[in-house]
């Protein structure tokens, strides 16, 4: 599959995109733990999230190359980077086809002793791919749900 260069949009596209898929799970680490193995422990992602093979942080951290299961190839620009409290990133190229454009934003607060983490997947494209979207709702919940699981057991480890 060819690499394309999606549509550059900013961090407030994930209160605006067509297709705006919304999840949030309860964990007992904390959210500064949760925020250095998003944000600082890139290379870290594979051990803890099923879908990704391969991560690497990319200019001095301001990008991220990432590879998931099947083939799939992204070329990120981080957005924002607010320890402990918000970690997104903007897709810039990619594989996948149909993509116009993609933002994912993962917002930490304090639960408890603990963290609510809410991951935000915000796209847009043409009707067939938001449609598609739509139907994988389900499955995205799970693949966030299992890895926020395994990320809590791989950060008490520590």
């Amino acid at each position: 599959m060819a690499r394309r260069r999606l549509r550059p949009v900013d961090p407030g596209f994930v209160r605006t995109a067509p297709v705006r898929l919304v999840f949030t799970r309860e964990i007992s680490a904390s959210p500064e733990r949760v925020f250095h193995a998003l944000a600082e422990d890139v290379a870290g992602w594979p051990q803890w999230f099923s879908a990704v093979t391969s991560a690497r942080a990319t200019e001095g951290g301001a990008g991220r190359e990432i590879r998931l299961r099947g083939g799939t190839r992204f070329e990120e620009t981080v957005l924002v980077a607010k320890a402990p409290e918000v970690y997104a990133y903007r897709v810039d190229t990619t594989n996948a086809p149909g993509v116009g454009a993609l933002v994912e934003e993962w917002r930490l607060a304090p639960h408890g002793t603990g963290t609510r983490v809410r991951w935000t997947f915000a796209a847009d494209g043409p009707a067939p791919l938001r449609f598609v979207l739509g139907l994988a709702r389900p499955a995205l919940g799970r693949a966030f749900r299992d890895a926020v699981t395994s990320l809590d057991r791989r950060v008490a480890e520590r």
